[in-house]
Order: structure tokens, then sequence, then C-alpha cells
């Protein structure tokens, strides 16, 4: 079974909730890191939480919640092995995928409905990676990077 990590401030718990209960009716295991409430909370946490278990392989894929989707990516970002990507679009989260192999998906709970936040979600967990030579190429120079920040 795949295991989804999730994880949101306060502008993103209720966008958190619904798409956790889509996660497991789709038939995902999800790995709750919080926030567990709308008080104000600080992204970064969560974010955190949500890259280390990815990078360390303890879930699958992860899904981040914020406000624009932007401080959560800056975040996740900042874990090596962590290629965390803000999505608005279907195209953008299909590429992220086929093209990045991305694995958190950031999402604005102040930007986005949550019919289309579901729709980005099942387009993004369902396109694989491609493998192409010049993505491989350019994920070992991602790698790369992670590893002089001492990865």
């Amino acid at each position: 079974m795949v295991t989804i990590a999730i994880g949101c401030d306060h502008a993103g718990y209720g966008l958190k909730q619904q798409l956790k209960a889509q996660l497991a009716a789709w038939g995902y295991a999800v790995s709750d890191f919080g926030a567990h409430d709308a008080q104000p909370s600080d992204y970064p946490d969560f974010s955190a939480a949500v890259g280390r278990a990815v990078a360390r392989g303890e879930c699958d894929r992860g899904l981040l919640i914020c406000g624009t989707g932007i401080g959560s990516q800056i975040a996740a970002n900042k874990i090596p092995g962590v290629r965390a990507c803000v999505c608005h679009d279907c195209f953008s989260a299909r590429v992220a995928r086929s093209h990045n192999d991305a694995n958190v998906l950031c999402l604005g709970a102040r930007i986005i409905a949550v019919e289309f936040a579901q729709e980005l979600l099942r387009v993004w967990l369902a396109e694989p990676f491609s493998g192409e030579e010049r993505h491989v190429r350019r994920l070992a120079k991602l790698a790369a990077l992670d590893r002089e920040r001492g990865a």
C-alpha cells in the first residue's frame, strides 16, 4: 500500500482534512504530521516533518497544504532528497511527476477549491516518472546539489 505523508499549517487545515479523507477513499495509507487543528501554526514545522518522512523512505510521497503552497514548498525543499512542487493546474502536476519526479505536492488552500485540489492530487498521484535519460540526468544533478549541502 502506498503511504502519503500529509501536513499543513492552520490555513491548510480544512483542505487537509478533506484531502486526507479522499486519499483514504482512494485506498492510500495516510500518515498525518499535523497541524491537528486550525489554531495558528508554522508551516516549516510540518513541511520538515513530511519532507523527512519522504526523504527517509518512511512514506512514498508527501502532500503539504498552506495558504498558497509556496511557504511549504520552500521549507520542504530544504530537506535533502525532497523535490517539492506547488501546483495549481493539472499540466504542472503531471509534468512535476513525469519530468521532475516530484515527491511532495504543495497546494494553496486559499487559492484552489476542494474539488480542484482533489483533481490535482489525483493527477499527481497517477502520473509516473518518465525515466527518460534527460530527466534522470537532471535528477542526478539535483542529488549532487543535495550532497553539496552535506546530505
